[in-house]
């Protein structure tokens, strides 16, 4: 007697998720919509393997992004990990084939990234990040169109319409900053201890940072207190802030560089006609990573603070030097997909649609499959998405599925419509129908359905 096969359990793992069609959708129009914005500042498309040797990855982010890699041996005994971000592939594989790129070189990559932490809302352990980058510059103008790419993404993340969205912030600091009050206070060989620590101030609070600051980074009490003032400064107009900084930095080749940097920012945001107050001067901001040399920025939402910045980044002039010693100074910033998408339906700005297109043919006669194919053929070939129902079932059941799938219309044509040559087109959402030509290769109806469109 033939024994039982034991089903498997479908599961999935800590961590990792599904996308149902009425996920992906709304997804793949935000990343259309973000992937325009790069190309419009003439950012080029890459891809490189999810897999890198471990020597590529490890040691260049933190001691927390080591925890987190997804490391192994491969079926050849080499030492590989899943990238934990895209910036750092991204520096191997400018080294590799920067002599036929050329520099500056301006690169896209829209890809998947994989970290083994704890997961929460709003984070995963596969997530999508979406980076744009320039390399081979260290020119402010580069540091400036990634405070417009930034600013013309979040414009762009309201999936209900096109309207232009504003509640957001972009704030943005300077390593140069914080590195050249750690100069003046005799710190700078602890930094990255001191940035650390820094980082998490909006997570555990000044007096933990402080407690922090004097475990790991050897500094005093009075120091760490002097670092806090610095970067708690905030409430402040943006000019007020800088003018500080400018009297406690003041003969620090490093801080005053970046404060110049900021300035310049600040002001070419102002004269590309965006609001001043959408750039928030926060010298809190550290950024964790340890690669980050210049500018940095995080965004927040205005309604949602609290899941964090949903595109950060900043300059790492240095990281390219682990595989190359041609000079590649860089620039860039990440959007993290998955943290934004779940800030958009918690804010109710994601339209759920299970169906790409908006136009239904029920098979309403059997003996016309051939013809209900050949009209969806015509309408596809002039820009008009279509779906034809595979089955010859009751016009109700159809209209059923099409009012569940989110279809907008349903163009029914039985046997006497296409001996008249005419259809009814039927309005899902309103409840309302037409009778509408389709003599002429249906020439009536494609101008009907690209008039609704």
């Amino acid at each position: 007697m033939e024994s039982k096969k034991k089903l498997i359990e479908p599961r999935t793992l800590k961590g990792f998720r599904d996308f149902t069609p009425d996920m992906m959708i709304p997804r793949e129009r935000l990343i259309e919509r973000i992937s325009k914005v790069y190309r419009n500042y003439g950012f080029s498309p890459i891809d490189t393997p999810v897999l890198e040797y471990l020597e590529i990855l490890s040691g260049k982010g933190s001691d927390e992004t080591d925890k987190q890699l997804y490391q192994f041996q491969d079926h050849g005994g080499r030492e590989v990990g899943l990238r934990f971000d895209l910036t750092v592939p991204f520096a191997r594989f400018a080294a590799q084939h920067i002599g036929e790129l050329g520099t500056p070189f301006k690169r896209y990559h829209l890809a998947k990234v994989w970290r083994g932490e704890n997961t929460q809302a709003g984070r995963y352990r596969e997530f999508m990040q979406c980076d744009f980058d320039t390399i081979g510059t260290t020119s402010v103008i580069s540091d400036i169109e990634t405070a417009l790419v930034i600013n013309d993404i979040l414009e762009k993340i309201d999936l209900r319409s096109e309207a232009t969205f504003t509640r957001f912030k972009i704030r943005l600091n300077s390593r140069k900053i914080l590195n050249g009050l750690l100069e003046k206070l005799g710190l700078l060989d602890q930094t990255t201890q001191v940035l650390r620590a820094l980082d998490k101030l909006g997570k555990i609070g000044r007096d933990a940072v402080i407690e922090e600051m004097i475990t790991t980074a050897s500094s005093t009490n009075d120091q760490a207190n002097a670092i806090l003032d610095v970067a708690t400064l905030s409430g402040q107009p943006n000019s007020e802030i800088l003018t500080q900084l400018e009297k406690t930095l003041a003969g620090s080749v490093l801080g005053e560089e970046g404060i110049a940097t900021l300035r310049q920012i600040l002001e070419a945001v102002v004269v590309a006609g965006i609001p001043e107050e959408r750039f928030v001067l926060d010298v809190s901001i550290a950024r964790g990573l340890d690669y980050y040399t210049g500018t940095i920025f995080e965004t927040f939402l205005d309604d949602i603070p609290q899941i964090g910045s949903v595109c950060s980044g900043g300059r790492y002039d240095n990281l390219a030097e682990l595989y190359t010693k041609q000079k590649l100074p860089g620039i860039g910033a990440s959007l993290g997909l998955d943290r934004l998408f779940a800030g958009l339906e918690e804010l109710q700005m994601v339209e759920k649609v299970v169906s790409p297109v908006k136009i239904l043919i029920p098979f309403f006669d059997e003996s016309l499959g051939n013809e209900y194919l050949k009209l969806a053929a015509i309408l596809r070939r002039n820009g008009i998405g279509v779906e034809v129902y595979p089955d010859a079932k009751k016009l109700g059941q159809q209209l059923k599925y099409a009012d569940k799938k989110g279809f907008v219309f349903a163009i029914v044509i039985g046997s006497s419509e296409f001996e008249k040559q005419m259809a009814q087109v039927k309005n899902l959402k309103e409840g309302i129908q037409r009778e509408v030509s389709i003599a002429n290769q249906a020439e009536e109806l494609i101008h009907f359905f690209q008039q609704e469109n």
